[in-house]
């Protein structure tokens, strides 16, 4: 008789994580002005705040995974845009240019890696990305990268003033709205972020959703 081969144990199937609420298709309203979100998981954050609050008002839709870096917008954009009129498109890339990265692409401190994206690299695909934005005929508005706290996985504190110099120069340059959401954070940093970490608290959220709805807001094309 054969021996019985062991019992082998399956690790219980992991429960992929639930898409993140901000990705959820919305059901546009007809004759309302289109409003598009490009960010990281930051403008996640504040997405649902901003669709929210413009109700009625504006359609808020965004691309339905985390835009992370300027490079992989600049490879991405096409595929955002789709094919229909945008009025207004808020936008913003940083956070994810500045970390380091080993060769497996772990986050891992600047000494045992590699940065994604330097200021130089920063500044010229920001470059492009507003050229290519511009061919929608919509109204551009660029977000400053918001604080990096000390001991933040991955990155280093105040590296987002090199960045946000080279993307304020780019939008001054080529005439686009900038809405200074580091400046809004800047002050009330230990209120409203988390602490060591880019994220923000719940509240945190809601208050760059208010900062980032007045921005739109103050683009919308007048309602007929």
């Amino acid at each position: 008789a054969f021996a019985q081969a062991p019992e082998v144990k399956k690790a219980p199937a992991k429960k992929a994580a639930a898409p993140d609420p901000s990705f959820a298709p919305i059901t546009e309203v007809a004759g309302l002005p289109r409003v598009l979100l490009i960010g990281d998981s930051i403008s996640m954050g504040y997405t649902l705040d901003v669709r929210e609050r413009l109700k009625g008002r504006a359609n808020v839709l965004r691309p339905g995974e985390n835009c992370g870096d300027s490079g992989r917008g600049l490879r991405s954009l096409d595929k955002w845009l789709g094919t229909g009129k945008w009025d207004v498109i808020h936008f913003n890339f940083g956070l994810h240019d500045l970390k380091y990265l080993d060769a497996a692409g772990k986050y891992v401190p600047p000494d045992q890696g590699k940065q994604v994206a330097s200021p130089e690299d920063h500044e010229r695909n920001l470059r492009a990305i507003v050229a290519r934005l511009k061919q929608t005929g919509a109204k551009l508005i660029f977000a400053t990268t918001t604080p990096v706290p000390d001991k933040s996985s991955g990155r280093v504190q105040h590296d987002e003033l090199r960045y946000n110099a080279a993307a304020v120069r780019v939008m001054k340059e080529l005439g686009v709205a900038i809405d200074d959401l580091h400046a809004f954070v800047q002050p009330r940093q230990d209120k409203i972020q988390l602490p060591h970490n880019v994220h923000f608290t719940p509240d945190g959220y809601r208050q760059l959703g208010e900062v980032v709805t007045a921005s739109i807001s103050a683009q919308l094309p007048a309602t007929k």
